[in-house]
């Protein structure tokens, strides 16, 4: 009989792991030593006492018994299941060496190398494991090695193959620019490959120029009119390439050292002539947007037949908050960094009554981009600028703050006042009611009632402030 070691709990101590079948094997031993311990003092006391019933606890026994051979085997097919597993990795993982090896091979006509690079771009477009290990085995090398030979068989796969495995892993797209992706695809370029490659290579250009590391590179290395060709001039039976270009070039944009080789080739012209177009038209304004940022940009944009108008007009017949949102940022960088002549012609081009409608209708940060700007067009240091209509006038600034007290505008107002001439009044007078004019027919177009603009309000909006920062 098995013999009960149980000094001070010893058998109930706590262990740091334990499944259900240790623990209903640990009660199964307690209720086995039980029912030892309670024969023993039955047969001791036979000799002076008559038989008492004794509880049946052999049923329970055997019931614990079945349980744990069923944790046995339970346990023995986890583990079955846990190896079956390993044994499938392991497989997967010589798959992935031996597709590997074929990128190496120097067979007749390279199908070899053509099946491996099918092979890993089949492998790497959904399975984010298979690209980070195909890179740990060397994939990339060969792969960048294939784009030198002269052979579109082998060119294609292997392209499509560089872009999978580039898919949401920064790593690896470092690995390819280092293994010189940059400049293979540049030679392909350069012997005007047919449009499947190149749609293949704008591909590759997108997702490479997404890591940050790679914009300086990719911008410096003479690829850049290549893409604002290829969105000026996609092919007709393929609109993604127009999108991938244009994709591309905003993320080399984000780098301010490829402003330069953005404006010389051309890239603010394409833009400007692409707006107007819904399908890129919001992506064009965000490039646009970091252009503006330079003064290479900004040249560039003033430079521009009838820039300035398309920007204004955008406001117009565009609905979509993104595209104001963005127009409105490049008018602002415009106003604040442009010269006195530049403001003037921004004010030509019919931008006050587009930024007064805007603050009333348009989102809230349009509203204050907006405003920022009719800020900056305000009349500075004595300077006036003139309208459309022929009247000079001062500005309003919509961003004004509008919680100066009544009695400090009424005496900058009178102080105003008793400086001017009976000529100027005059003129004053006037834009103010052609200001309150446009103001009534921005309302009427909202469709609101004609007391939500009256003129003490109006008034209140037109109240001048000296910030000309750029916060928004």
């Amino acid at each position: 009989m098995a013999k009960c070691q149980r000094g001070d709990y010893a058998g109930f101590r706590l262990w740091p792991l334990f499944s259900a079948a240790s623990f209903r094997r640990k009660l199964l031993e307690a209720l086995t030593c039980g029912v030892s311990r309670q024969r023993r003092k039955s047969s001791a006391a036979a000799a002076f006492e008559s038989p008492k019933p004794r509880p049946r606890s052999d049923r329970l026994v055997e019931l614990l018994r079945a349980e744990v051979s069923e944790s046995g085997s339970d346990e023995a097919e986890e583990e079955g299941e846990g190896e079956a597993e390993a044994q499938r990795k392991t497989e997967a993982f010589e798959e992935l060496q031996r597709v590997v090896r074929w990128l190496d091979l120097d067979d007749n006509g390279g199908d070899r190398r053509r099946d491996g690079a099918t092979e890993i771009r089949r492998l790497t477009k959904d399975d984010a494991e298979a690209r980070e290990t195909l890179a740990m085995l060397g994939a990339i090398p060969p792969l960048v090695g294939m784009l030198g030979y002269d052979d579109l068989e082998l060119q294609i796969p292997a392209l499509y193959a560089l872009l999978n495995l580039g898919i949401g892993n920064d790593m690896n797209k470092a690995a390819i620019v280092k293994a010189g992706a940059v400049h293979k695809m540049l030679d392909l370029i350069e012997s005007r490959s047919p449009p499947s490659v190149s749609e293949a290579i704008v591909a590759n250009f997108l997702s490479l120029s997404a890591l940050d590391s790679n914009k300086s590179i990719i911008g410096s290395s003479g690829v850049i009119p290549f893409l604002v060709n290829s969105f000026q001039n996609p092919n007709p039976s393929s609109r993604q390439s127009r999108q991938d270009a244009l994709r591309a070039l905003f993320n080399l944009s984000i780098a301010a050292s490829n402003a330069p080789h953005l404006v010389e080739s051309g890239l603010v012209t394409a833009i400007l002539a692409a707006i107007g177009d819904m399908d890129v038209t919001d992506r064009s304004l965000a490039a646009l947007s970091n252009l503006v940022a330079s003064p290479e940009g900004r040249r560039a944009v003033i430079r521009s037949k009838d820039a300035l108008a398309i920007l204004v007009d955008v406001l117009h017949w565009s609905d979509a908050p993104g595209c104001q949102e963005k127009a409105v940022y490049i008018l602002m960088v415009m106003a604040h960094k442009a010269g006195y002549g530049e403001r003037t012609a921004m004010v030509e081009a019919g931008i006050v009554s587009a930024l007064l409608e805007l603050t009333l209708l348009g989102s809230p940060l349009a509203q204050k981009r907006a405003s920022r700007v009719l800020e900056i067009l305000r009349v500075d240091k004595g300077k006036q600028v003139e309208d459309g209509s022929g009247f000079c006038c001062s500005v309003p600034a919509v961003s004004a703050p509008l919680s100066i007290a009544e009695g400090k505008e009424e005496e900058e107002e009178e102080r105003d006042e008793m400086g001017m001439s009976d000529e100027k009044k005059a003129v004053n007078q006037l834009v103010q009611q052609s200001l309150q004019s446009n103001m009534r027919r921005i309302v009427k177009r909202a469709n609101l009632p004609q007391e939500f603009a009256p003129s003490e309000h109006f008034k209140a909006l037109t109240v001048s402030s000296t910030s000309k920062s750029l916060p928004f």
